[in-house]
């Protein structure tokens, strides 16, 4: 089952969705595995049009090449996969668009794009810092990733924003000038700005947003952005910058029964995926 209206096959299209169903590294409460299949499922239960956008994903070139088999319990691997379908996806021409699955999927698709364009930035919004250099002695875990990414591109060229949970050392890693951090909220995005070309790659962990509209998450932060926020600052970076690589993850269905947080999801994948074909 494809994401509603990524009817174009790849040859034809600019934007590629794949999923990355893998959760061996959560931290709290598991689920995430299931979230690119229920965005699929779900999806049919909005319109293909925005009225936010006045686009119909029907006249956009979105394919979506669907989930990979990922080993369970092999981090490693997984990401090896990942990496390889977002390398292949970039030679093509194309953006990638990964779906997990938890955070540190999206260590494997920054791999790719960052040796693809070496001058790679990242814009991050999350609710949690994700620096820890290692969680319990593993260093490749969700609670890890953006460290791991860290390691990748070096100082300077990570901007986080909404971040309100991480550990002292953590704080401590982002006052020190290695990353650019806006905690608890997305008020100075309209400040950053990279010269002309940059190539940017954007990673949405959607528990940025506040346990009250999105609840469908394996670790709840309180104090969170709203939809209406969350949805103008995706739509402002994707207008201003180069992206040449993204991902939306831990999204967990089964921790929500209502799947009022699935819904937020695939509303969230459409104006995304119509901001980008622009």
């Amino acid at each position: 089952m494809n994401f509603i209206g990524t009817i174009p096959a790849y040859s034809e299209s600019d934007i590629v969705l794949f999923g990355a169903p893998y959760d061996s590294t959560t931290s709290f409460r598991p689920g995430t595995r299931f979230g690119p299949a229920a965005m699929r499922s779900e999806s049919f239960g909005i319109e293909t049009y925005s009225p936010y956008q006045d686009r119909d994903l029907e006249d956009v070139r979105v394919h979506d090449a669907g989930d990979l088999e990922l080993p369970f319990g092999a981090p490693d691997r997984a990401l090896d996969m990942i990496e390889e379908k977002a390398a292949a996806i970039l030679a093509d021409g194309k953006v990638p668009f990964l779906l997990g699955g938890e955070h540190l999927v999206t260590l494997g698709s920054v791999r790719a794009a960052a040796k693809r364009f070496p001058d790679l930035r990242i814009i991050h919004f999350d609710a949690h810092a994700d620096l820890r250099e290692d969680y319990l002695g593993v260093a490749l875990s969700h609670a890890c990733v953006i460290r791991r990414c860290h390691d990748i591109l070096g100082d300077g060229r990570i901007w986080q924003f909404g971040i309100r949970s991480g550990t002292r050392e953590e704080f401590a890693f982002m006052k020190a000038g290695h990353v650019v951090t806006e905690p608890f909220a997305l008020k100075t995005l309209p400040k950053v700005s990279f010269p002309e070309g940059t190539p940017v790659y954007l990673t949405v962990d959607m528990d940025v947003l506040d346990p009250s509209e999105f609840p469908g998450t394996g670790t709840q932060e309180a104090g969170g952005v709203r939809f209406t926020e969350l949805l103008a600052a995706l739509r402002d970076v994707l207008a201003r910058f180069r992206v040449v690589a993204l991902d939306n993850v831990e999204l967990s269905p089964p921790l929500d029964p209502t799947g009022r947080s699935t819904a937020l999801a695939c509303k969230l994948l459409r104006e995304e995926l119509l901001a980008l074909s622009r």
